[in-house]
């Protein structure tokens, strides 16, 4: 079955929020073997509207509108999916009681007249109970093979009202014909060419299961993607090219865990070794220890953090006056005390250091803008890489806390392999 996801929302064609629905239902149609071929967002316009829906209606069995289903005047969701399908509006009464049990319930006791536009349902529509709000859903069979899906814009009522009333609804219209089964491969210390040159002859040869990459802020991730008849079949027709892929790869691979982020595999290093952490940050400014401490267990393993963005201030820390004025803050031997530096005033297993030139100025023809060194002491083995980032301010800071982390994942792996 080919869907089709139709995010209604000025709001979100502005910037002003994020759609974090497509990303949802993506998700849940792939787990039912639904193929999701577009996603189109439209603003508030019912022309606009209408005419996104029958294109939709034309190319895709199955449509999904999210969004536009509220009280207000700009709320078109209904009216521009009645008219794309030629069927009338009515006024559901079960949805009224619903609205009126809502508000009787609720801390605003008057319910203002444009509620009831909210009970208005399209002819023939199966309607959807929204328990978390006023709105309800729709389900709409044209009787022609297609199908037709209105869901509430916000994530806390449409959520539910999929998980609980809709996903029935779609497994029985796939009929058991099968699912996507994927894996996600998360690498780190690779660009997306090099990774994909690495496997350009698994790429060229996919059938069934399908490799794509996608480039992030220092990272690469490898999807691996069969379609199978159930979840058993689908992990045995992955899991030979993940294995191709680990061996490829080796240590540029953090995990196979799509929801594990960088930051957290890293806490989850430290705490399996039994290790503590601190960190002195230059160019970064608290950015690295941020990441960190993003990671619910983090105070099981950071010690403290240093923002030693003045040489005074790395003097303070450790770092010697002679290597200031012979190397310059921006060098290997400055990120290498300030590494050690801050293992030693926090007592900690390990640390890692950042010093760089994040830009727009300061930069140097022997250390121009994006010269960043870091380092990484453990337990007395120290590790310094050097980077010339390319971007903005921001971009340089980022890559820096992003390498940083893999430098510290790399660390630790070498002293769990001497374990």
């Amino acid at each position: 079955m080919i869907a089709e996801l139709v995010s209604v929302g000025t709001e979100l064609l502005l910037g002003n929020i994020v759609n974090t629905n497509a990303r949802y239902l993506s998700e849940q149609c792939a787990a039912l073997g639904i193929h999701v071929y577009y996603q189109v967002t439209v603003g508030d316009n019912e022309e606009r509207l209408t005419q996104v829906i029958r294109t939709a209606l034309d190319r895709s069995q199955l449509v999904i509108l999210t969004g536009g289903l509220g009280p207000t005047e700009d709320d078109l969701t209904r009216e521009a999916a009645a008219r794309a399908l030629g069927l009338r509006l009515t006024e559901d009464s079960h949805t009224r009681e619903r609205i009126e049990a809502y508000f009787r319930n609720s801390i605003h006791k008057t319910i203002s007249p444009n509620n009831w536009k909210q009970a208005l349902v399209i002819e023939g529509a199966e309607v959807l109970d929204n328990d978390n709000g006023t709105a309800p859903g729709l389900f709409v069979h044209t009787g022609n093979g297609k199908h037709v899906i209105l869901l509430p814009g916000p994530p806390n009522e449409l959520i539910p009202m999929f998980r609980t009333q809709v996903l029935p609804i779609l497994s029985g219209l796939c009929g058991g014909k099968g699912t996507l089964y994927s894996y996600m491969v998360k690498l780190c210390g690779i660009g997306e060419s090099m990774a994909e040159t690495m496997i350009r002859d698994l790429i060229d040869s996919q059938i069934n299961p399908t490799i794509a990459t996608y480039a992030k802020s220092g990272e690469v991730d490898i999807r691996v993607t069969a379609f199978a008849q159930d979840e058993e079949e689908g992990r045995r027709l992955t899991l030979p090219v993940v294995e191709e892929l680990k061996k490829r790869f080796g240590d540029h691979i953090y995990t196979l865990r799509e929801e594990e982020t960088l930051e957290a595999h890293v806490i989850g290093l430290l705490q399996e070794l039994g290790f503590t952490v601190s960190m002195a940050e230059s160019c970064t400014g608290g950015l690295l220890c941020g990441r960190l401490v993003n990671v619910p267990g983090a105070s099981d393993v950071l010690k403290s953090a240093f923002v030693t963005y003045a040489n005074e201030a790395k003097e303070r820390l450790g770092v010697r006056h002679d290597t200031l004025v012979t190397y310059g803050a921006v060098s290997a031997q400055t990120a290498e005390e300030m590494a050690e530096a801050a293992a030693k005033a926090a007592g900690a297993d390990a640390a890692v250091s950042v010093t760089g030139i994040a830009g727009p100025d300061g930069g140097t023809k022997e250390k121009p803008v994006g010269t960043v060194y870091l380092a990484c002491w453990v337990r007395g083995t120290v590790s310094v890489k050097h980077f010339l980032f390319h971007g903005n301010r921001a971009k340089v800071r980022e890559l820096s806390v992003q390498y940083a982390l893999d430098l510290l994942r790399r660390c630790l792996l070498e002293q769990k392999r001497t374990l």
